[in-house]
């Protein structure tokens, strides 16, 4: 919002008149009361002073016998709070052309009919500012709106950057764990609870920062062809851990012929993720879950079902908006932010969807739905396969590479470099890619790393961005400016994930942005990928 202007010109009463005197003659009386007023030339004077700062305007009919243009513009592009009142004195009658003109462009115009009595003039007038004055006083809440939601924003930002950073650490040693007792079945299953709650956190972190996105309507798409099946079997691998941890049957039913919608892959398989994982919380374990993806005219109609706690009538219409939920009181809340829903119907809504929910009551399951238009088949190879992320909140993002990657090196493990001023992190970090298959160097500062990148000949940089001192983006750029390390590849692995802290890295010649705890699989990939490119395209 533009901020406010200054308060003196944003009281005044502009007035055009140009007849006689009679500008300076109203300007006079209305002043004598205490009200500010300038007297504008003419029209083109009156829109520039109106930009400058107005509470009113009083302009007699004559002034806009050439037409209401200029000033019909300037009134058409108020903010939302403002409706600037105009006062209009009229010729006996008020029935003229120039009149109905007027009321029909001007919007908040208020008649005066001259002859007019003074006190009639100054009432009208006053009532005129008063009405502006409250105009402002709504100005004033939406600044503060806006100033208070900006700082949510930073708030929830900062917040999730501070809880990921000690889920980084938790998650590289749950994997730890997990291996080093691989022959112990009691720490297999510690470890199993542990990654699953880790991945439980995990989706929180990511649920907050899709608030603030919501709220600001900065949620893009990347829209391509993308088959139906795709989608649903990458929905289906997201939630599979959700759904199998408390042990529900799932049913999938696909007609054989697939379709294909205009559709940011990975935001819709997010769509059918937050259904499933609706659907797997609010059932109890060992229940039933469906989800159909059928054809229906020119549309998709995706279905889950399930027979959980259903929901009740009053909830009903309720149910997608922002932190509804069931009854929290109950033993049966699952709990969670309660914006599932909410993004659901955002996502499905900016595809040119639909979405609705149905239940039969409490205890008797609910059906969420959702309705996309199909498009034209296209052509096996006419575009480029759509990249369907299993996890939708993996935090992979591709940048651009310098260079071409080094050859491979079958007989030697890849160099790793990881930098983090989080200790634990770091090193936890190291140890599991070790267990991988890496040669691997740790260092907690950029200085130190940047020595290290000189000894080590890193093939891949893991590199935290908030480290004091010489941050990730410095130790980014005076690594590319090293001849020799042009084509390593470089990996922000931070607790910033939002789009400007993705675009800021590769601006800094990052070619991957992975947000923390990063996900096992994903090391997994970037290592395969620098060690023996080959088989990890034919992997992938």
């Amino acid at each position: 919002m533009t901020p406010p202007a200054d308060a003196a010109l944003e009281g005044r009463l502009l007035i055009v008149a140009p007849v006689g005197k009679d500008a300076l003659l109203t300007a006079g009386k209305l002043s004598s009361v205490g009200m500010p007023c300038q007297v504008c030339a003419d029209l083109a004077t009156l829109v520039r002073e109106v930009d400058a700062g107005a509470a009113a305007v009083l302009i007699a009919e004559e002034a806009l016998a050439g037409g209401t243009g200029p000033l019909a513009a300037m009134l058409s592009r108020q903010p939302s709070w403002s409706d600037l009142p105009i006062l209009l004195l009229t010729r006996p009658g008020a029935d003229s052309s120039i009149v109905a003109m007027a009321v029909r462009e001007l919007g908040n115009v208020i008649l005066l009919e001259r002859p007019i009595r003074v006190s009639a003039l100054v009432s009208a007038a006053r009532t005129a500012l008063r009405a502006r004055a409250r105009q402002y006083e709504s100005r004033a809440q939406l600044l503060l709106l806006e100033e208070a939601d900006r700082r949510k924003d930073e708030f929830l930002a900062t917040l999730a950057h501070e809880l990921r950073n000690p889920l980084a650490p938790i998650r590289n040693s749950v994997e730890l764990l997990r291996r080093a007792g691989e022959n112990l079945p009691v720490v297999q299953k510690l470890a199993e609870m542990m990654g699953r709650q880790v991945v439980h956190m995990v989706r929180l972190v990511d649920d907050l920062l899709e608030i603030s996105r919501i709220t600001r309507g900065t949620i893009e798409l990347r829209r391509v062809p993308v088959q139906r099946a795709e989608v649903v079997a990458a929905a289906i691998g997201t939630s599979r851990t959700v759904i199998d941890a408390r042990r529900h049957r799932l049913e999938v039913s696909l007609p054989p012929e697939d379709v294909w919608l205009d559709a940011d892959p990975t935001r819709l398989a997010q769509v059918i993720s937050n259904l499933l994982n609706n659907a797997a919380k609010y059932t109890d374990p060992g229940g039933d879950i469906r989800v159909s993806a059928l054809t229906d005219g020119n549309e998709v109609l995706i279905q889950v079902s399930d027979t959980g706690i259903g929901i009740t009538d009053s909830l009903l219409p309720r149910v997608f908006e922002m932190f509804t939920q069931g009854n929290t009181a109950t033993t049966r809340s699952p709990g969670g932010l309660g914006i599932g829903l909410t993004l659901v119907r955002s996502l499905v809504e900016m595809h040119g969807g639909e979405v609705a929910a149905a239940s039969a009551g409490p205890g008797k399951g609910s059906l969420l739905s959702v309705r996309l238009p199909v498009i034209e088949p296209v052509a096996v190879g006419a575009e480029a396969p759509a990249e369907v992320s299993a996890g939708a909140h993996a935090g992979i993002h591709a940048g651009v590479q310098t260079e071409t990657p080094p050859p491979p090196r079958p007989n030697a493990l890849p160099r790793i470099l990881v930098v983090d001023d989080n200790q634990d992190a770091a090193d936890s970090l190291g140890a599991l890619l070790e267990i991988i298959g890496a040669d691997v160097a740790v260092a907690h500062d950029g200085k130190t790393a940047l020595d290290l990148v000189e000894s080590h000949r890193p093939d891949i940089v893991f590199l935290d961005i908030g480290m004091p001192q010489m941050d990730g983006y410095e130790v980014a750029r005076r690594i590319r400016r090293l001849p020799h390390f042009r084509s390593a590849m470089l990996v922000a692995l931070t607790g910033w994930g939002q789009e400007k802290d993705r675009l800021q890295s590769e601006a800094a010649g990052f070619d991957r942005h992975l947000v923390k705890p990063a996900d096992l699989d994903a090391l997994r990939k970037l290592v395969a990928r620098v060690h023996d490119p080959q088989q990890a395209s034919e992997g992938s």
